[in-house]
């Protein structure tokens, strides 16, 4: 059937939001969507932009910018990070909000794509400023959260705490706890075994079946890390006890090198103690430019989104990019790696597993019934060893990269979901 985008590429000006609307449109036309499906699939379903005052402990105010949006929620309740970064605007949110739309379709969870965040610098912030950001901005969005509509979990220079601080803040204003209107919390007030390793775990799974299909065994492996926060830190440790030797890693501002191997438990020690990889003991200073010019087997960009484009493209010289992070490359970025033979496991899918162990979460606390840290592993297993399966397979069909292969399955499924439920009124 022909295919019209509901808008021009022009219209927007954030490159991420162009960047994810770009890839919707390729699938659209792929898959020969209906236009009408296309369009409503194309912008959010609704948008929240919020302004408030927060106190700091010197007496000032200041007041923070902040947003939520919900893409799509045919397929069950909205669900996406809150982070807090200086640099974050609604065309951020729209995307990152999409992105979870797919995300969750691809991996059969049945969420909708939302996302939120605060444009903030944290490292600014004390520990009562962080938590009066936090309670004020949970207020501000209470209006779209609940267990049945809107679950945050937390993502970038987020965690535990925060989700602690806005289940809470939700819980008094109902007048009783509502644990499953947020995941990501501590173990004590609700969450689940196997948080902290669950975005590593994905993607390790998604890595060892991309090797696999390269003739590669990651016993031996280099690995070059960008961006070494939570992700980056676990994505260390698992591929340290698959056997991968860590070769490199960077933070926002630095990066550090070892062609011997890093080791990956001091290294993260250091970075606890220190915020930033500089200065790392047995290691040598490099750009990160550098970092992704490294001769490696695979580069795991884990920071922040726009990482890799088309001006750095050439010069990845890995044989496997793990996207651990939402929208680390462009797609201008993702032909020159294609036709570069480099295999790109796209954030829809490398990065499943926080969407994965959110759901499960999200189950338990619903029930009121938790489950063995096993159980939680062998699950997660399955369903990412499923969905690389079905994703690679569709590749293999269509003859397209693993990206389109994935947003082709996971449009196609938002897309039945939205039909079989039909146009209100």
């Amino acid at each position: 059937m022909a295919m019209a985008p509901s808008q021009p590429h022009a219209t927007t000006t954030n490159g991420i939001w162009a960047n994810a609307q770009g890839e919707l449109d390729d699938a659209a036309r792929r898959l020969g969507l209906d236009p009408g499906m296309h369009k409503v699939l194309r912008v959010p379903k609704r948008e929240l932009a919020v302004s408030f005052p927060v106190t700091h402990d010197d007496g000032r105010v200041e007041v923070y910018t902040g947003y939520r949006v919900h893409h799509n929620v045919n397929r069950g309740p909205a669900n996406g990070g809150i982070r807090y970064v200086p640099k974050l605007d609604l065309d951020d949110v729209r995307a990152l909000a999409m992105l979870n739309t797919w995300k969750a379709a691809l991996v059969k969870i049945p969420f909708g794509g939302a996302a939120g965040g605060v444009r903030v610098d944290p490292r600014r912030l004390s520990t009562n400023e962080r938590q009066g950001l936090t309670r004020r901005y949970t207020t501000e969005i209470g209006i779209l959260i609940g267990p049945e509509r809107d679950i945050p979990s937390p993502d970038v220079n987020t965690g535990s705490q925060t989700m602690a601080w806005m289940m809470d803040t939700l819980s008094m204003h109902h007048g009783y706890t509502r644990a499953a209107s947020v995941i990501g919390k501590p173990m004590a007030v609700g969450g689940t075994r196997g948080r902290r390793s669950a975005t590593a775990r994905g993607a390790l799974r998604c890595i060892v079946a991309a090797a696999a299909s390269r003739g590669l065994s990651l016993d031996g492996a280099r690995v070059a890390i960008q961006g070494f926060g939570r992700v980056g830190m676990t994505v260390a440790e698992e591929l340290d006890r698959a056997g991968a030797r860590v070769i490199a890693i960077a933070d926002d501002r630095a990066a550090v090198g070892n062609p011997g191997g890093i080791h990956v438990g001091r290294a993260i020690d250091w970075m606890r103690e220190h915020d930033a990889v500089g200065g790392m003991p047995e290691t040598e200073p490099m750009t990160k430019a550098e970092l992704f010019e490294l001769e490696c087997d695979v580069l795991v960009p884990a920071g922040l989104q726009n990482e890799i484009t088309a001006d750095n493209a050439a010069t990845v010289r890995a044989g496997i990019v793990a996207e651990a992070a939402n929208g680390a490359t462009t797609s201008a970025a993702d032909r020159v790696l294609s036709d570069a033979g480099i295999t790109l496991i796209p954030d829809i899918l490398c990065t499943a597993g926080a969407t994965i162990l959110g759901y499960f979460e999200w189950v338990q606390d619903m029930q009121a019934f938790f489950w063995a840290e096993a159980e939680i592993t062998a699950e997660l297993d399955r369903i990412m060893d499923e969905a690389m399966a079905a994703v690679q397979a569709m590749a293999e069909a269509e003859r397209v990269d693993l990206r389109a292969a994935g947003m082709m399955l996971a449009v196609s499924r938002v897309a039945e979901a939205t039909t079989l439920r039909g146009l209100y009124p």
